[in-house]
């Protein structure tokens, strides 16, 4: 194992915000893994785990070990229409997902083009058009930073939410993700409720939509609303969408009757942080390099050369202006360092 030090974390973060890593590793097995880790403990100084780098905001220069877990790992099982995928927390997140709609293994085209790591999917609980990974999730594999050893943590010890894992609070810093299993289908019922992606389906004239009729659609969809991070600097949705009561709801409802709305089961209503950010006239915003993209509210970028603080304080500047304007807080979907 190299440890590098004062390192760009530029070309490997979606935003590429320039910000130096007093020391940097790559790994690319968990007993690297493990070996970099107890580096960063001889020497007295805190680690943070990075991935694609696809949902941080590098507000300022890091201090401490960057450790980038490359592990690369694709086994499959098929036993009758049940298929059980294993990958490696490094691999490519919508590599994985066109490689199992590639072989018409049904359960995670919803979720194509999302940028970054299997290994971020479960922390982030990542989710797109009517479908979270927690649907087709079975269990992880991590290594536990205080002991050392690898274990295996269960879906329902997950703590799965709306974009929430028990790794962003009681296993946020003591446990790594070094592997993700899935249970996909050869028979399964595609999930097409969501209205972007009917409408696709019906410009297509897809009337009986298959694995790679859902995948292409939302290939599609995504590809027209949102920046390619190798163009623009971003990390996708910037914000969660809020959920609130149905009190809240009726009040902003009668107050907005065009309010894009989504109602959950439990009888609370999700609300598109986009739309609010956009009657707010943040849309296409810019302050120098930090900006919002004009196709798409929720994705803040760099257009070149922001800083990380720069981005920060844009954001800020967007929450303070919906609570103003709705009375709802939005919550940060991206992990700040």
């Amino acid at each position: 194992m190299f440890v590098h030090h004062n390192v760009d974390l530029a070309p490997v973060t979606a935003f590429g915000i320039h910000a130096i890593a007093e020391s940097y590793v790559e790994v690319d097995s968990v007993d690297k893994l493990r070996e970099a880790v107890a580096w960063a403990r001889t020497n007295g100084v805190d680690f943070h785990v990075l991935g694609g780098g696809s949902n941080i905001l590098v507000s300022g220069n890091v201090h401490g070990l960057v450790i980038r877990a490359c592990l690369l790992e694709r086994s499959s099982a098929v036993e009758g229409d049940v298929v059980t995928i294993r990958c490696g927390a490094g691999e490519e997140w919508h590599s994985v997902v066109t490689w199992t709609v590639e072989h018409d293994w049904g359960g995670l085209e919803n979720l194509a083009l999302i940028p970054g790591t299997v290994g971020a999917a479960p922390l982030q609980n990542i989710g797109a058009y009517g479908i979270e990974q927690s649907s087709c999730f079975v269990e992880l594999e991590a290594l536990d930073v205080l002991s050392g050893a690898t274990i295996i943590i269960t879906k329902d010890e997950c703590n799965f939410g709306y974009r929430e894992s028990i790794f962003k609070h009681e296993y946020c810093n003591r446990m790594i993700i070094t592997s993700v299993t899935y249970r996909l289908s050869t028979n399964p019922t595609v999930h097409a409720t969501y209205r972007d992606v009917v409408d696709e389906l019906v410009a297509r004239g897809c009337t009986q939509p298959h694995v790679k009729d859902i995948f292409d659609s939302v290939v599609a969809i995504r590809s027209r609303k949102l920046p390619d991070p190798n163009v623009i600097g971003n990390a996708g949705s910037f914000f969660k969408n809020p959920i609130v009561d149905g009190q809240t709801f009726a009040r902003l409802h009668e107050e907005n009757p065009t309010l894009a709305s989504y109602p959950q089961p439990d009888g609370t209503y999700k609300l598109a942080a986009a739309w609010m950010i956009d009657q707010c006239g943040w849309k296409g915003h810019r302050e120098g390099d930090a900006g919002v993209h004009d196709k798409q509210a929720l994705v803040l970028v760099n257009h070149g050369n922001a800083t990380g603080q720069q981005i920060l304080d844009l954001s800020t500047r967007i929450q303070q202006s919906v609570q103003e304007r709705f009375g709802v807080a939005l919550e940060r979907e991206i992990n700040v360092w």
